[in-house]
């Protein structure tokens, strides 16, 4: 049976032109057909923005400062802990030549030195390494690495803060980098990034 069959108990009402695009006016629009026979969703999703493709430069950016940030507090990590044997013998030395200190207190100061540099250096490659893993899941990762880059950021700008404090005036580039990494992942290309849909 066919459309402008009268016998066609699917066709329109009787007295009625049919409609549609084949058979001239007036005309009806049809959704375009998606899959399965039903409307094919609207560009960007059904009410959302489709979100960049690109990783936005200021992310980019932001994730390079993380490398760069990272890679600093690496090396200044395994500095620590290699030179604590140095450190170690520099105190004996120091504490040995005072004639009042025993040699078993020597060592036994020496030993404390050597302690809490080694655990600052893990700490500080510890912290490296939250930069780092940071900065490689920008590519995937979704809030969770925005958030993640945030704190560590925040972390970063209150330790160059105190740091600066102490007449460091090297912590006023990681100060710089911490800012600029927050409010890169903050604002609205990150936000479009962090926040886009993943299929």
């Amino acid at each position: 049976m066919s459309f402008g069959d009268p016998n066609n108990p699917y066709g329109p009402p009787p007295g009625q032109p049919p409609t549609g695009p084949d058979y001239g006016y007036p005309h009806q629009q049809y959704p375009q057909q998606g899959y399965g026979g039903y409307p094919a969703p609207p560009p960007g999703g059904f009410g959302y923005p489709g979100g960049p493709v690109d990783m936005p430069g200021t992310v980019k950016a932001a994730r390079v400062m993380l490398f760069v940030l990272g890679g600093f507090q690496a090396l200044g990590g395994l500095v620590m802990v290699l030179a604590s044997a140095w450190f170690a013998d520099l105190i004996d030395d120091e504490i040995s030549s005072d004639s009042t200190i025993s040699s078993q207190d020597a060592e036994t100061v020496a030993d404390i030195g050597t302690g809490v540099l080694i655990v600052l250096g893990v700490f500080v490659l510890a912290f490296a390494l939250w930069a780092i893993l940071t900065g490689l899941k920008f590519a995937t990762g979704r809030g969770g690495a925005r958030v993640s880059a945030i704190i560590y950021s925040s972390l970063v700008v209150l330790f160059s803060l105190v740091s600066l404090v102490g007449a460091n005036v090297f912590a006023l580039i990681s100060l710089v980098l911490g800012i600029l990494i927050i409010v890169f992942c903050a604002n609205r290309n990150g936000s479009l990034w962090f926040n886009r849909p993943q299929y």
